[in-house]
C-alpha cells in the first residue's frame, strides 16, 4: 500500500525531527519513519552548545556554521518552548576549559591561538583565576579559557519537545524501520518499510545518523560516507544540600585527552565522553568508565563523592572531514542531513532551516554550500563487460 507525502524523513533523531518540523512549517506534507522517534544519539549526548571550545585546527570553515547555529539557539528554544510548553534545560552558563599540566596547558594555548585567529575572543585565565570561578577545581589547574558564549541544553528534553512539535505541525509518524529506498526513473520516490508498506514521497531526506549509509537501495555513488564513532558517557547526581559544585560547563585536556563535566540545574552532572572507532559496538566498558572518572577526579576531586546514576554508550555519525552532509545529492529527490559528529545538538537549529530551504528551493543557502554532500560524490562503478 502506498501513501504519499511531499517529504519523507528517514530517521527520527533530533536532526530528522527538526527537519520534519521545519518542512511541515513551510507547508509541505511531511512523514517521518523511525521505530522510536526521539531516540538516537541525543539520548547519550551531553548537550554542550560549544561553538568556541569545540573548534579544532583545520575546522575553521565549520566554525561559521556552528556559530550561526549557536546564535540562533535562544530564538529557537523560545519558539519550541512556546509550541510545546516544554522546559528544554537551556542554560547560558558558559564554559571553562582548563589544563592540569604543562603539556596540556601548551595544547590549550595552541587552541587559544586558533580561536583568536578565527576572530573569537575567549579569555585566558591563570590557575588561580580558574579556581576563583570554580572552587571545586583541583589545586593543580595551570590555566584555562573562559568562554561565556558556549551554552548548554538538555538533549533528551530537546528530542521529546521536537516529537511534540512535529505532531502538532501535522507530521505523520511511521514507527518502524525503513528497509529500502524506492527509486523510480532515476529519482528518489519514497521508502519501503519493514512491514512491506511503501511510502511514496516527492522528496526523501536521509537523516538516520550513523546508520545513514546502511539504507538499502541508495545508489553506491550517493551513499553517505558516515561511520559510527562510539562515545561513553556517565551521569552523576549532586545530592540536595551538597552545596555548590560547578556553576558552568568545565572541559579539560588531561594527558592529551578530552573530558567534560556539564552541570544541570536539576542536580544532574553529565561526564563524558570517550571517542572510539569500534564500529557498531555500544558496550559500556569498565575501561571507559574508569578513564572518565580518573580524568574527572584529577580535575575535580570531589566528584568521587557523588552517586553514579547512569552509564551509556552511543554512536555519533562521523564524516571524513567531521562536518555534516546537508542538502541535495546527485540522486534527484534525495537529500541528506547527517554526519554531524560531535556537533549534532549544536547544529540542530541551522540544520532544520537549511534543509527546509533546500526542500522548498532545490538548493542550499549560501552559508551551507560548503557542506553539500556533493563534496564526497563518487563516480558510479564501471560495469563489467
Amino acid at each position: 500500500m502506498s501513501r504519499s507525502a511531499d517529504v519523507l524523513v528517514v530517521g527520527g533523531g533530533i536532526i530528522g525531527l527538526v527537519t520534519a518540523w521545519r518542512a511541515a512549517g513551510r507547508g509541505l506534507s511531511t512523514a517521518l519513519v523511525d521505530p522510536a522517534p526521539g531516540g538516537g544519539a541525543a539520548q547519550v549526548a551531553a548537550g554542550m552548545l560549544a561553538a568556541v571550545t569545540e573548534l579544532h585546527p583545520g575546522e575553521e570553515q565549520l566554525l561559521a556554521l556552528n556559530t550561526a547555529s549557536a546564535r540562533a539557539y535562544p530564538a529557537f528554544v523560545a519558539e519550541l518552548s512556546e509550541v510545546t510548553g516544554a522546559d528544554l534545560g537551556y542554560r547560558r552558563c558558559g564554559t571553562l576549559a582548563v589544563a592540569l599540566d604543562a603539556d596540556d596547558r601548551s595544547q590549550l594555548r595552541e587552541l587559544h591561538a586558533v580561536q583568536t585567529a578565527a576572530g573569537l575572543t575567549p579569555q585566558w585565565l591563570n590557575g588561580r583565576e580558574c579556581r576563583r570561578l570554580e572552587p571545586m577545581l583541583a589545586p593543580g589547574v595551570r590555566g584555562g579559557l573562559r568562554v561565556d558564549d558556549d551554552h548548554q541544553i538538555d538533549p533528551r528534553r530537546l528530542a521529546a519537545a521536537l516529537v511534540t512539535a512535529c505532531a502538532s505541525a501535522g507530521v505523520v509518524f511511521h514507527r518502524q524501520r525503513a528497509e529500502h529506498l524506492v527509486v523510480r526513473r532515476e529519482r528518489a520516490a519514497g521508502a519501503l518499510l519493514a512491514d512491506g508498506t511503501e511510502l511514496a514521497a516527492g522528496q526523501v531526506v536521509l537523516a538516520a545518523g550513523s546508520r545513514s549509509g546502511r539504507l538499502a537501495g541508495v545508489p553506491d555513488e550517493v551513499v553517505p560516507p558516515v561511520r559510527p564513532v562510539k562515545g561513553q558517557i556517565l551521569r552523576l547526581r549532586v545530592p540536595p544540600g551538597f552545596g555548590p559544585f560547578l556553576s558552568r560547563t568545565v572541559r579539560a585536556v588531561v594527558r592529551g585527552g578530552q573530558v567534560y563535566l556539564v552541570p544541570r540545574e536539576d542536580g544532574e552532572l553529565v561526564l563524558g565522553a570517550t571517542s572510539e572507532e569500534l564500529g557498531w559496538d555500544t558496550t559500556v566498558t569498565a575501561g571507559g568508565v574508569y578513564e572518565l572518572l580518573r580524568d574527572a577526579h584529577e580535575l575535580v576531586p570531589g566528584i568521587t563523592e557523588l552517586p553514579l546514576v547512569e552509564t551509556r554508550a552511543g554512536l555519533r555519525p562521523g564524516s571524513p572531514d567531521n562536518a555534516p552532509l546537508l542538502g541535495p545529492t546527485a540522486l534527484d529527490g534525495l537529500l541528506l542531513a547527517t554526519g554531524h559528529h560531535r556537533n549534532g545538538v549544536l547544529l540542530t537549529p541551522v540544520t532544520g532551516d537549511v534543509l527546509a530551504h533546500a526542500l522548498v528551493h532545490g538548493a542550499l543557502p549560501d552559508a551551507a554550500r560548503p557542506f553539500t554532500p556533493l563534496r564526497f560524490a563518487r563516480l558510479p562503478q564501471e560495469q563489467p563487460a
